[in-house]
């Protein structure tokens, strides 16, 4: 399986013009033989909409871009950012994955980060739960950016089965240490080495970069293996098309030696939570 991705800086508010960036990407991955090709969160409108999140919202069915993505998936499975309209009024920050014609499921981002720089639960309504979807590489989960640092996402998605875990992301950057790229993206890295380990997937990470609304995004885009081994990394600071080739056999190898897969139990987690929600209640 080889995979792309895009580590690009979406033009805000232009759908038209990250369109056509999305497609000049889309033919260079086809030309290269790509399998699958990965976009940052929120990479058909940029990050900092605010006030123009209703302007720049997409209905799936009725949307003229989605039924391009849904032809050109025939050729190559796709993911990418966008804001989703589900009902009149009611926007999303969603991940959409495109494959063999069809788009094959929409993930709403369920932890929205509002303090500091962050403004999200002022624009978009929450995400309402994790799913593992059936694709032609595997079992797969989506998840948007500040999801993945909340572990029972990840845990939600391995109890599923998932094979490959991708997350989109538009995290800035912070603090410019001596070694190149941002000493804020070692979380992400470190998150990324310890799911895909203890959750024995593919761990495929793609953020963005470039500079909006004076905030700096950190790319650093990156894949690990199901043992928890860095594959690939894409620039901090620069547009990176980023291509590595996935064994989907190291799925086995992994779970023949790292047991968590067989010796998870959800059930005893389950009560667990059920005795944190109801029996700690006011």
């Amino acid at each position: 399986m080889k995979i792309a991705l895009v580590q690009t800086s979406p033009v805000l508010q232009d759908i038209e013009k990250n369109f056509s960036i999305h497609l000049r990407f889309i033919d260079k991955a086809i030309q290269n033989n790509i399998d699958l090709i990965i976009f940052p969160e929120l990479s058909l409108t940029g990050y900092t909409l605010r006030d123009l999140v209703p302007e720049t919202a997409i209905i799936p069915e009725k949307n003229k871009w989605f039924d391009q993505f849904k032809m050109i998936s025939r050729d190559i499975s796709i993911v990418l950012g966008f804001v989703e309209e589900r009902e009149k009024g009611n926007y999303f920050n969603s991940a959409a994955y495109f494959s063999k014609g069809n788009l094959l499921h929409i993930h709403r981002k369920v932890f929205l980060p509002t303090y500091g720089m962050f403004e999200e639960a002022k624009f978009f309504s929450q995400g309402k739960k994790f799913s593992v979807f059936q694709t032609p590489f595997g079992k797969t989960g989506l998840l948007i950016c500040y999801d993945f640092l909340n572990y029972g996402a990840d845990y939600a998605l391995f109890s599923q089965g998932a094979d490959i875990i991708i997350v989109l992301s538009a995290a800035p950057g912070r603090g410019m240490g001596e070694k190149s790229g941002y000493s804020s993206s070692h979380m992400w890295e470190l998150m990324g080495e310890t799911v895909s380990r203890f959750s024995t997937v593919f761990l495929i990470y793609c953020n963005r970069v470039g500079y909006e609304d004076g905030k700096s995004f950190a790319g650093g885009s990156f894949i690990f293996n199901p043992e928890g081994e860095l594959l690939a990394k894409a620039s901090s600071v620069d547009e990176d098309f980023l291509v590595s080739t996935l064994d989907m056999n190291e799925l086995r190898n992994a779970r023949q030696k790292l047991f968590y897969k067989r010796d998870n139990k959800p059930e005893v987690i389950l009560r667990s939570l059920n005795k944190v929600i109801f029996e700690n209640e006011d």
